[in-house]
């Protein structure tokens, strides 16, 4: 049975980046190997998974988010059919309001039966993120 370890994101800020993830999600930073040079910041939310910052080495080439795209698309309602990691939260609309507090920028639409609702916006690296209700 397989589950989920981490997610690794590339940042050329992973300190604004990490910050994001723990003021927005709760995550936490744990201790992360010294790999020299390359920066990286590990965190951790309890119960679910991990995630790596790791700092962007433009000489890889790998590709990046949606920002760096020959044609950036930073509107969140493409997001829905677009690469994005979603994550459950049990009170929906508080979420929602401090994401509306913190000014970020959101596409809101529910499943088809309307059973669970979703959000949809991006990180500070243009990484497209939802945020789904658990399901009653």
């Amino acid at each position: 049975m397989a589950s989920l370890g981490h997610i690794a994101r590339e940042s050329s800020d992973v300190t604004r980046l990490a910050q994001f993830y723990k003021e927005v999600f709760g995550f936490e930073e744990i201790e992360s190997p010294d790999f020299g040079d390359l920066k990286v910041i590990w965190l951790n939310l309890a119960g679910a998974f991990a995630m790596h910052i790791i700092q962007r080495n433009t000489s890889t080439n790998l590709p990046e988010g949606p920002y760096s795209a020959t044609s950036a698309v930073r509107d969140p309602s493409h997001l829905p059919m677009g690469h994005h990691i979603c994550l459950t939260v049990s009170n929906f609309d508080s979420f929602l309001r401090s994401l509306k507090e913190k000014g970020i920028e959101t596409f809101q639409k529910s499943l088809p039966d309307g059973k669970v609702k979703q959000v949809f916006f991006f990180d500070p690296d243009g990484n497209g993120l939802e945020v789904a209700s658990r399901s009653e």
